[in-house]
């Protein structure tokens, strides 16, 4: 017989299945965090309302997987896939993937690492993949590089199962990899509002808009339900919402609904709401519920901090060249307790690369582009900037106001 369940505990499941699917939208039976999974199958009615109420996105639930169809509120470049190096996925990369998703969802339960490549290089050879300028084969060991990053993206989402070999020994030519074949998963990874072989579309931007497109509401409550879960998208998905980036209808419906809007979100998630005159940042205390941590362990992070500091204390902007030039100094300022590559020449170049992109994905800084761009910092940069303390003391001391958005 099932006990009765107390307020609290039901309360804590709920926010631990709606933090869970925000993060990763897709649980899977026996792989991953089996509580979320469980919790969510537990309580599919109640999340499936939540969601479709709150943010109008589509929670299917089976025996096999939960999946959260969630609309992407932004399609910049700023949340790529990556690999266990953290680098972003190349275009050559993304192609192999949609490419070895074709393959395995016509293939046998099972397949090696070996025969994937060798179906990859016949889908590779089409003529307009060519003249894209896509090229795959196996003669050089970032080409065999990008499939195993390919394959390992796959093997996180559950597509593919490992059932004996390693990637790493296929990379070195000293052996294959073979793996079970999930379709089920595949089937559940496409979350477009239509199917992409009905997008008539030439360019990139204009196919992209019209597989996220909705329906336009045609009466006054409907439209104020879009808003409703326009706003909450932004707030659960952006590290800062400003009023500066909303369209007009969007910045009206949240100044008259604010309130409610981040009861809502804070009640189910836990999520703590800052608000600010330039706009609205919704604050994990767990800090979970983000792909880009600042600040975090690590020299990267350490400088990323300083570079935020450094960018917060002009307010114009400050030159590429002229961050290259400060990292340079912080190498040596900092070199008993960085990497000693660090102090390289030219190091300087990617880890200030490294720096920008994960500042842009906070949403806290702009780039301008020329040939020194100009890089801007947002307003939620200066909770990084470095004040002068107001109360009174005899010591020089500074503070540093803000923790992470």
């Amino acid at each position: 017989m099932r006990r009765a369940m107390l307020p609290d505990e039901h309360e804590a499941q709920i926010r631990y299945a709606v933090r869970a699917l925000l993060a990763r939208p897709l649980l899977l039976a026996g792989h991953g965090d089996e509580r979320a999974f469980r919790l969510v199958r537990m309580h599919a009615a109640e999340l499936r309302a939540w969601f479709d109420r709150e943010t109008g996105w589509r929670l299917h639930v089976d025996a096999h997987s939960a999946r959260l169809f969630k609309t992407p509120v932004v399609t910049d470049d700023t949340r790529p896939a990556r690999d266990r190096s953290h680098a972003p996925f190349s275009r050559r990369r993304y192609v192999l993937l949609c490419l070895s998703l074709a393959i395995l969802e016509r293939s046998e339960s099972q397949i090696t690492l070996g025969r994937l490549a060798e179906q990859l290089l016949v889908a590779a050879s089409e003529p307009d993949l060519a003249e894209a300028g896509i090229t795959f084969n196996l003669d050089r060991r970032d080409e065999r590089s990008d499939l195993v990053a390919v394959a390992r993206l796959l093997l996180d989402w559950g597509v593919l199962r490992r059932v004996a070999g390693d990637e790493d020994a296929y990379l070195a030519h000293a052996g294959d990899v073979l793996y079970d074949v999930d379709r089920r998963v595949i089937g559940n990874l496409l979350a477009s509002t239509v199917g992409p072989s009905t997008v008539e579309a030439d360019r990139f931007d204009d196919r992209l808009a019209a597989l996220m497109a909705e329906p336009r509401p045609d009466t006054e409550e409907l439209r104020n339900r879009a808003l409703r879960h326009a706003l909450t998208r932004r707030l659960l998905e952006e590290p800062v919402v400003y009023y500066d980036d909303l369209p007009p209808d969007e910045l009206a419906y949240l100044r008259s609904q604010r309130s409610q809007i981040i009861g809502r979100i804070a009640d189910v998630t836990g999520l703590v709401a800052e608000v600010r005159a330039e706009g609205i940042a919704l604050v994990d205390p767990e800090d979970e519920l983000t792909d880009a941590k600042m600040p975090a362990q690590g020299m990267q992070s350490h400088l990323t901090l300083l570079l935020a500091e450094f960018i917060a204390a002009v307010p114009d902007g400050v030159r590429l060249s002229q961050l290259h030039e400060h990292t340079r100094e912080l190498a040596v300022r900092h070199k008993a307790y960085w990497r000693k590559d660090a102090a390289d020449p030219g190091a300087e170049y990617s880890l200030v690369a490294q720096a920008i992109e994960i500042l842009r994905a906070l949403r806290l800084v702009i780039v301008q582009p020329g040939p020194d761009p100009l890089v801007v910092g947002r307003p939620a940069i200066h909770r990084y900037r470095v004040v002068e303390p107001r109360r009174p003391s005899s010591q020089s001391t500074v503070e540093r106001t803000g923790a992470e958005s």
